[in-house]
């Protein structure tokens, strides 16, 4: 349990100028990036999800899916091994947050929207609630 805990201080401090600046370049608060990180892939950077029921798969610290990668190589020439670096994650994942906040708002839809589906999906709500316990115990997440 030390060791799970160590390693998630260490990542946080470790990739925090990541969200700070990803948040300052897509007008997003670095907490909820940290969170939607934490909630995802509880901020491991190496972890790639199992196939999911459409035969896509998560990549990464923000877990990227992988329908983004035909438009991630075209626009910026980014591969599935570029979204394993955690600041290239985490920038990407600023960038689809933001374009989720351009098509629902600034809202927890919006929130379920970086998810996939929102019909029926309860994430921007749990990413929301794990926002204000972080910030309630000093940006620390209770295991």
């Amino acid at each position: 349990m030390k060791k799970v805990f160590f390693t998630i201080i260490l990542s946080s401090f470790c990739y925090a100028n990541y969200y700070a600046e990803a948040g300052k370049r897509f007008g997003i608060d670095p907490q909820l990036l940290w969170t939607i990180a934490y909630k995802e892939s509880r901020l491991n950077p190496s972890i790639i999800s199992k196939k999911n029921k459409n035969g896509s798969y998560d990549i990464g610290i923000m877990q990227i899916n992988s329908i983004h990668l035909p438009r991630l190589k075209k626009q910026y020439g980014i591969s599935k091994d570029d979204l394993l670096n955690p600041k290239i994650n985490i920038f990407i994942g600023a960038e689809i947050l933001k374009m989720c906040f351009n098509k629902h708002g600034f809202n927890e839809k919006a929130i379920t929207c970086y998810n996939g589906k929102i019909k029926g999906n309860n994430y921007g709500k749990e990413v929301l609630s794990l926002l204000k316990e972080a910030r309630e115990n000093n940006g620390e997440m209770q295991n």
